[in-house]
């Protein structure tokens, strides 16, 4: 085992794999051409399959002229049940639709549909062995079937009520001709379900509300019976005539005990102004006489007359005698008449009373007769019960009957599904995908390729070495693969250079070969692959929509950022620089006002977003400053950048963010992803400070990682400002 002794512990030599695939390298990509035209022909000979998909949205759906209530009625189905959605599915693969799409598009007239008609030598063989069912011996029916479910795929789209109907033909007419006749047999069928379910309601319907109707009639007819026959008449449609007179006679005892005791109390009144002695004058029934008026009038006359003559007469004159006479007897017959209205309203309390007894007395004859009315109206509220209960059904089987009888047209019972998307004739062919049938075939040939080649260096045992070999031996093992490997050198040589292609990983190229290093190893020196036009260059190419630029030495390197902004706007491209600096040097730099509005205003809201974008005075570029509010203050807000930079980079070709000495930290703040360019601007390029750098960023996930090393771009650039 090219001299690796029998008793000794081997280990697998990884080099010497690698070297033995790379020396057979030429073998290995004509295999792999070989495999990849292989394949090619074989893509081409297939015949080509074509697919188109019609997709159905199941949903209740009603016709224009139904209510409300039915609509909700209708959406709160089982329609939005995902059973019901999967029933439907099957539903699309049941034997009597396909039947019924096959006949409609004659199908079984066609040759893809019953291969085994024709048949092939090879099944014939397979049947002669006994080792294939001869498909001959299945109707032609059923072979058509087979072939059409074997091309069919039905489906529903996860997390919604859709379904898709999947075809697939060799010819694209058919390919989408069969989906959108599967959809419109589903939808009709769906359709006659329901005309057939409202034709079934109203033969059910017709019977019921006549028989419901005879049913009403005696039930009413039982009602008015029982009524007459009880006495139970209605008096205004709710009570009955024992209730209401009953009522009526409780009122007016009510109303006569008020007026009776009402008249005792004009009565006391009186008495105790006839007892006292007091004026009667504040009595109302006193007053309300026209006799007590006129006497009260002439009273008063004659003591007007008598206070005359008391004037100009002695006490005793005759004339004063007669005048008080008189005014006793107008007294008296106050007094007598006082006596005629305290009588009158006695009678009026007497009269009063005895009507009330006789109130009372009817009330307890109505009330008994009110009593055996209520044991009555049981059997009459039964009965309307029962009346009441078979208009009601009588009432919603009439509703029903009117509904299905609306619904008999075709156009009325719409089915619960609509097509979203119906299938097109496809211009590509679903099978076979030539290109990526030809990269998997070249891909899995070059691994086997390799993986039999490494076989055979481990089974010749020229990949095995001695685990136990001196230290000595195996240097100079190395020593000797070494030499005799002259193509591993450029590697060696990248990794001693500090600027190399292949640690920018932007310029790296999936395509590069180990030539295609060696040439740029032998590039001359003082040609600059990381000047300022260079990567201006690599940023027109790449379209990348933000780059953030950072410049650990300072000033300087925010010089270079400056020139390659400029640089890109003169190529014609809408760039814009933010200065996110300490120093503010690229608005020192760019900016006609250095006192302009800027990022720090924007971020403390103490300016608009259109107030802080500038143009530069040397170039079409545009530039947001530095600003003038407090730095700290504006960080705090510094996550609402990424807010800004999405909406810059929608209105710009390319957004710089000059970030100056800032860290893989500050960096993360600023965007939301990885997707962005990372350029070091670095004039003088510093071995340590590149390599530093370049690592943190990659392990922090940033791939795409550009150095910039100033140069005669940044000079011819910045000489304009100077």
């Amino acid at each position: 085992m090219s001299g690796v002794a029998r008793d000794q512990d081997v280990d697998i030599d990884l080099g010497q794999l690698v070297r033995a695939v790379w020396a057979r390298r030429l073998r290995i990509l004509t295999i792999t051409l070989v495999g990849a035209g292989v394949a090619f022909a074989g893509a081409k000979i297939m015949s080509p399959q074509y697919r188109s998909e019609t997709r159905i949205l199941i949903e209740p759906r009603a016709p224009a002229f139904a209510s409300t209530q039915q609509i909700n009625d209708a959406s709160a189905g089982p329609l939005m049940d995902e059973l019901n959605i999967a029933s439907q599915v099957q539903l699309l693969q049941s034997a009597d639709l396909l039947k019924k799409v096959i006949n409609d598009l004659k199908l079984y007239n066609l040759p893809e549909f019953d291969d085994a008609a024709s048949g092939s030598a090879m099944s014939s063989i397979l049947v002669k062995l006994h080792l294939k069912k001869n498909p001959l011996e299945n109707p032609p029916e059923e072979r058509v079937i087979d072939a059409f479910v074997e091309r069919l795929q039905v489906y529903q789209v996860p997390g919604s009520r859709v379904i898709g109907i999947n075809f697939t033909s060799k010819d694209p007419k058919l390919a989408a001709a069969i989906p959108n006749a599967m959809a419109n047999v589903y939808l009709s069928t769906q359709s006659g379900a329901k005309l057939d379910s409202n034709s079934e309601a109203t033969r059910w319907l017709e019977p019921e509300i006549e028989g419901l109707r005879r049913k009403v009639s005696e039930a009413e007819k039982k009602v008015a019976e029982y009524r007459t026959s009880h006495g139970l008449l209605q008096t205004n449609g709710t009570t009955t005539f024992p209730a209401q007179q009953l009522n009526d006679i409780s009122a007016e005892l009510t109303r006569v005990r008020g007026d009776k005791a009402n008249a005792e109390a004009r009565a006391q009144a009186v008495r105790n102004a006839l007892s006292s002695g007091e004026a009667f004058d504040t009595l109302p029934d006193i007053m309300s006489s026209q006799a007590i008026q006129r006497l009260k009038g002439t009273e008063s006359g004659l003591q007007s007359q008598i206070s005359d003559l008391q004037t100009s007469l002695l006490n005793n004159h005759p004339r004063l005698k007669s005048l008080r006479a008189q005014l006793s007897d107008i007294r008296t017959q106050i007094r007598q008449e006082t006596q005629k209205i305290l009588a009158s309203i006695e009678n009026e309390s007497e009269v009063a009373d005895l009507r009330a007894s006789e109130l009372e007395r009817q009330s307890e004859t109505v009330q008994a007769t009110s009593a055996r009315a209520g044991e009555d109206e049981v059997g009459l509220n039964a009965l309307e019960r029962e009346a009441n209960a078979q208009r009601q059904l009588l009432e919603t089987y009439l509703v029903r009957y009117r509904e299905a009888a609306s619904r008999a047209d075709s156009n009325s019972s719409p089915a619960d599904a609509r097509i979203v998307s119906k299938a097109v004739e496809p211009v590509d062919p679903y099978f076979p995908k030539v290109v990526p049938i030809v990269v998997v075939a070249a891909v899995a040939t070059l691994i086997m390729s390799a993986i039999v080649i490494m076989l055979t260096e481990l089974f010749s045992g020229r990949a095995l070495r001695p685990t136990d070999a001196a230290p000595e031996a195996i240097e100079a093992e190395a020593v000797v693969e070494e030499k005799h490997v002259p193509q591993a050198a450029p590697t060696v040589a990248a990794a001693r250079k500090p600027v190399q292609p292949s640690m920018l990983a932007v310029v790296a190229d999936e395509e590069d070969t180990i030539e295609d290093v060696e040439a740029a190893e032998e590039a001359p020196e003082d040609e600059n692959e990381f000047s300022v036009a260079s990567v201006a260059d690599y940023l027109t190419g790449s379209r990348a929509p933000l780059a953030i630029a950072i410049s650990p030495t300072g000033d300087n390197g925010s010089a270079a950022t400056v020139s390659l902004t400029r640089m890109l706007a003169d190529a014609g491209r809408r760039v814009i620089l933010i200065d996110m600096t300490g120093s503010g040097y690229p608005t020192e730099l760019m900016a006609e006002d250095q006192a302009a509005l800027g990022v720090t205003d924007l971020l403390c809201g103490e300016a608009a977003f259109g107030d802080t974008i500038h143009g530069d005075r040397f170039s079409d570029a545009h530039l947001i400053p530095q600003g003038q509010s407090d730095v700290r203050r504006a960080m705090r807000g510094v996550d609402r950048l990424s807010l800004l930079l999405d909406a810059l980079a929608a209105a710009y070709d390319l957004v710089v963010v000059e970030c100056g000495s800032a860290d893989v930290a500050g960096v993360s703040r600023l965007t939301r992803s990885r997707d962005v360019e990372i350029i070091l601007s670095l004039p003088e390029v510093e071995e340590t400070i590149f390599v530093a750098l370049m690592t943190e960023f990659q392990a922090a996930g940033y791939e795409r990682v550009v150095l910039m090393s100033g140069g005669e771009g940044a000079e011819q650039t910045l000489g304009r400002a100077a």
